[in-house]
């Protein structure tokens, strides 16, 4: 009757949770939240307004007294406090009886995370509400997600590029075999943006306008057909609103440093990558997950710079939390592939 009841009321989650986005799969239903990282809170009393897809949109429109705030950096949290208000929001999304049976969560960490890190995330998510937590390399989750044999003694080659870091792992039987984690992705890109208009055009753009330049022009290797866009913003010299246009080939030049940086990770990672376990990633081919296997050409330039084939799964930015979803149903299965439990008491 107990395995009933709490069968009943609490559901199992699974959290990809981001620098850019927070994912969450609950069992048996799916993926119900793919909202943005992101809190608006009050100054005065630290008291939350928004999250998600509403606190985005105050990006850069806030009043003085409300500030937006993004807790998660790097794939970790930086603010403790606003990382816990966003995790109890989103699970009492997804689970109206949370205060009643709390529910066992899984969540997705980059895999170079400190002990420390690993504490603030376990923390904060039984602050939240959890009855049990579970961690699991992103990599590894991507590698599920993506169906690939990790069980198998096979190599499996995985990049994972989110909003903070890359990841590059290398799994067979299990384990991580190695990897190799830089804290360079989808944000240093955007920075990348934001200097290069200042730099070279006197325009000053929020971190909005940048990821949408990225999205919608930015490419990591030329385009057979260079592609162009206004961007509005504010003139540094005179102060005033000014559009300007820029194309395709000057925002590929802009993001040239955190890209390079990337294509270094994965080289190094090939370098530390047993002779046998190469050999099968010859044959297989690496795997491209996360938001930032969406650049254009970024497949191709990895291809180009390593010679191994690589292929982008399908909906890259949802495989990781997929992944953690086929673990919520076989937690025994992959019991060794996760890195710690907490129960709550």
């Amino acid at each position: 009757m107990r395995f009933n009841f709490f069968h009943y009321f609490s559901s199992d989650i699974g959290i990809d949770l981001g620098t850019a986005n927070t994912l969450i799969y609950v069992r048996g239903r799916g993926i119900v939240v793919n909202e943005p990282s992101i809190v608006a809170v009050t100054k005065h009393d630290r008291k939350v307004e928004a999250i998600g897809n509403t606190a985005k949109e105050m990006l850069g429109r806030t009043p003085d007294e409300i500030e937006t705030i993004r807790p998660m950096k790097d794939g970790v949290i930086a603010d403790f406090e606003f990382t816990e208000e966003m995790l109890r929001e989103f699970i009492k999304m997804v689970q109206k009886s949370w205060y009643l049976v709390h529910p066992r969560i899984i969540i997705s960490v980059p895999s170079g995370i400190t002990d420390v890190e690993k504490r603030a995330v376990m923390d904060s998510a039984r602050h939240a509400g959890a009855r049990e937590v579970y961690l699991i390399a992103e990599p590894i989750a991507a590698a599920i997600g993506a169906a690939l044999p990790v069980e198998e003694p096979i190599g499996n080659m995985v990049i994972d590029i989110g909003g903070g870091t890359s990841e590059i792992a290398v799994i067979s039987l299990s384990g991580v075999v190695n990897v190799t984690s830089v804290r360079v992705a989808g944000d240093e890109m955007d920075e990348a943006i934001v200097t290069f208009l200042k730099k070279n055009y006197n325009l000053l753009v929020g971190d909005r306008t940048a990821e949408m330049i990225k999205c919608q022009i930015g490419s990591a290797y030329p385009l057979e057909k260079e592609l162009e866009m206004q961007v509005k913003g504010r003139d540094l010299v005179a102060g005033i609103p000014k559009t300007i246009v820029i194309n395709s080939a000057e925002i590929r030049d802009a993001m040239a440093e955190p890209i390079s940086a990337i294509v270094d990770a994965v080289k190094l990672s090939l370098e530390r990558t047993p002779p046998e376990l190469s050999a099968d990633i010859l044959d297989r081919g690496i795997i491209m997950a996360g938001g930032g296997a969406l650049l254009r050409g970024l497949d191709q330039r990895l291809r180009e710079e390593s010679s191994l084939p690589i292929n982008i799964v399908e909906d890259p930015m949802t495989c990781v939390v997929r992944g953690t979803g086929k673990v919520l149903e076989e937690v025994e299965r992959y019991s060794k592939m996760l890195m710690k439990s907490v129960r709550r008491p």
